[in-house]
């Protein structure tokens, strides 16, 4: 596998709450998520969750490679509930909780799974970058968020908003009609996106947390096309170096209103080898 991964926390010596991995013919990439400033109720912390929930999905989804990603996870999450249950408080309102992309190899196919506002971006052979993300988060989200847009990021009264937001959306969380994330409820798996891509058709998959997609979806400064051309270029080093740069450049977000001025940002670009068919037809073509 030729992979490249390259992940920062959103100020330096701070933790980082983003995990990726990858084994052989899989990978998986999730993003942590608690209140800001406030108590989880689990003594292990967020980073924990993600990691640990992320290290026993890869090992799930690699060990059975016939079961469906959805369940892989559900199985996961369950397990990650069985580690600290009885000594953290599941049922606080910022309990925490994990975006989640899985991928894997499988029978000439690559099987993915997308729950929360991650993106997977798979590159075909021809250059055109498709970007699956769970939108349900983002919808709900532009819903409530208006107050917090409309002051400075890192103002006292932003972060107040701020606040206010959180307490709205976690009330929504895993909720028919809100959004969806891997939290402590092993249902929450039967809700993400899944699906699967010829093999032979693509030419890389990337995995990116939402800090490290910020130039497309919240700058409007690049394109998932340009992106996928950077990373072929330059690597997930140079795109996260790039949404840095553009953020310091707007730290009040007053161009580009945001709930943090960076985040922790994250890539994992695995590029796949050419294959036979897809040579024969690009053969053809000429």
């Amino acid at each position: 596998m030729n992979v490249a991964l390259a992940s920062l926390p959103a100020e330096p010596g701070q933790q980082n709450e983003d995990f990726a991995a990858v084994a052989a013919g899989a990978a998986v990439l999730l993003d942590g998520a608690g209140v800001a400033g406030a108590e989880t109720g689990c003594t292990h912390g967020v980073a924990w969750f993600s990691s640990t929930l992320g290290g026993l999905l890869l090992s799930t989804i690699s060990a059975h490679s016939a079961r469906p990603l959805a369940d892989c996870l559900a199985d996961s999450i369950r397990v990650v509930r069985s580690l600290h249950e009885d000594s953290c408080d599941l049922t606080h309102r910022a309990s925490p909780t994990s975006t989640v992309i899985a991928v894997r190899v499988g029978a000439g196919a690559l099987e993915y799974l997308v729950l929360g506002d991650s993106t997977l971006l798979l590159a075909d052979q021809g250059g055109k970058a498709t970007a699956i993300t769970d939108q349900r988060l983002d919808k709900v989200g532009k819903r409530l968020r208006g107050p917090v847009d409309d002051l400075p990021t890192g103002s006292h009264e932003h972060a107040a908003a701020l606040a206010e937001y959180r307490d709205a959306l976690t009330g929504l969380r895993n909720r028919p009609g809100g959004f969806w994330i891997a939290g402590p409820e092993p249902q929450a798996a039967e809700h993400a996106l899944t699906g699967a891509e010829a093999l032979d058709s693509l030419a890389s998959v990337t995995l990116l947390s939402d800090g490290a997609t910020r130039l497309v979806d919240s700058f409007a400064v690049a394109t998932w096309e340009g992106t996928r051309a950077l990373l072929s270029s330059s690597g997930p080093e140079e795109l996260i170096r790039r949404v840095r740069e553009v953020e310091a450049g707007d730290p009040a977000g007053q161009r580009w209103p945001r709930g943090k001025a960076r985040d922790d940002a994250t890539v994992l670009h695995w590029v796949l080898p050419l294959r036979s068919s897809a040579c024969l037809r690009a053969i053809r073509r000429v």
